[in-house]
């Protein structure tokens, strides 16, 4: 079966390492983004969505770490954080609509690119990447229409009222 691999044409390990570089500084930028965005963000269930999806892209750049040093890559540093962000009432709604097309268009720019890895391991990883990318378009999509349902409806019982803390972590402990 190795014989059969060298043949392929496809991605040469370098290459291959410079593509997954490059999708990962993408990747983390768009995660940075959430992180500011779930921060202006007061709504108790629009909040726990982001937290769940930034918890998500956490695992996507787990794993293209770990792709990058099997393949004797350095890691490269962080991309520098954007502007924070302001906005005020149900603003917010704008952000996730603009989340949701960032996913998009993330998707649509590698997803050609990743069906040339003829490295199994590493292609289907990016592949996994990139449906659960599509899943979280969908729940930016939801959030900017203003949906509450985003990650499961709760029990009368269990209301949600109120809004997440605007200072949730103040280092007094």
């Amino acid at each position: 079966m190795h014989h059969l691999q060298g043949k392929a044409e496809g991605v040469s390990a370098p290459a291959l390492a410079d593509l997954i570089r490059d999708c990962y500084l993408e990747r983390v930028a768009l995660l940075m983004r959430h992180e500011d965005v779930a921060v202006t963000v007061t709504d108790y269930d629009i909040n726990n969505a982001y937290q769940y999806i930034i918890a998500r892209e956490e695992t996507h750049l787990s794993w293209l770490q770990q792709a990058l040093l099997s393949l004797g890559a350095p890691l490269p540093a962080d991309p520098a954080r954007g502007a924070a962000l302001t906005v005020k009432g149900d603003g917010w709604k704008s952000l996730a609509s603009d989340d949701a097309a960032a996913n998009a268009r993330f998707v649509e720019k590698w997803r050609p690119r990743i069906n040339e890895v003829t490295n199994a391991r590493h292609q289907g990883m990016l592949k996994v990447m990139l449906g659960e990318m599509l899943e979280h378009k969908r729940l930016f999509d939801q959030a900017g229409q203003g949906r509450k349902d985003l990650i499961g409806t709760s029990l009368a019982i269990n209301d949600h009222a109120g809004d997440v803390m605007a200072s949730r972590w103040t280092g007094d402990l």
